[in-house]
């Protein structure tokens, strides 16, 4: 049985968020506890901040190499002017510098990823600028999997996918990469 995370609750909430907020909230469920309790209880009620502490630090973990926001900012607006060659030429970077063999791909892929015998990767990135991705663009990269009998693919987009693409992506193991993740491959 896989156990996941509801997305809105309190914990799910406080990691998307910096990690010194988790921090606060900690100091301040000590502070109350502190205040409230009979002094015989307040050491083991303490120990109810516990969670937040344990939640600030894998937040501190995660955003320890993350880029800051006028950075994501920054590498998302120069992709967005860039001409197909010179992104394809970043994206080609990126993903050699995650250890990635990069070639060119055929028919709805654009890119093929293979690392040391690992199953190969098919990535689509040509209609990265558009603001919208439709189910049509995840369904061209899909065909090209199942023509070439691989199992894995990439999606690049700077804009939103429909709900239907979403749908798609998960059902068919197409990992989208936009946003933070983007900004992380294309970061020098």
């Amino acid at each position: 049985m896989k156990f996941r995370m509801a997305e809105n609750s309190l914990f799910a909430v406080l990691l998307r968020k910096p990690w010194w907020i988790s921090m606060l909230v900690a100091a301040a469920f000590v502070a109350v506890v502190q205040a409230l309790l009979p002094a015989q209880y307040r050491n083991v009620g303490s120990l109810g901040a516990l969670p937040f502490v344990v939640i600030a630090g894998i937040a501190f973990w995660r955003q320890l190499g993350a880029p800051s926001e006028s950075e994501s900012r920054s590498v998302l607006e120069g992709a967005s002017r860039m001409g197909w060659p010179e992104f394809e030429q970043a994206l080609r970077a990126g993903f050699t510098r995650q250890g990635w063999q990069v070639r060119s791909g055929q028919g709805g892929a654009d890119l093929v990823l293979e690392r040391n015998g690992q199953p190969a990767s098919l990535v689509s990135a040509r209609r990265w600028k558009a603001a919208r991705h439709g189910e049509e663009s995840l369904q061209a990269l899909d065909n090209a999997m199942r023509k070439q009998d691989v199992s894995r693919g990439v999606y690049v987009a700077l804009g939103e996918l429909t709900p239907q693409a979403t749908r798609l992506a998960k059902s068919r193991q197409i990992e989208v990469v936009q946003g933070d993740a983007l900004v992380r491959l294309l970061r020098k």
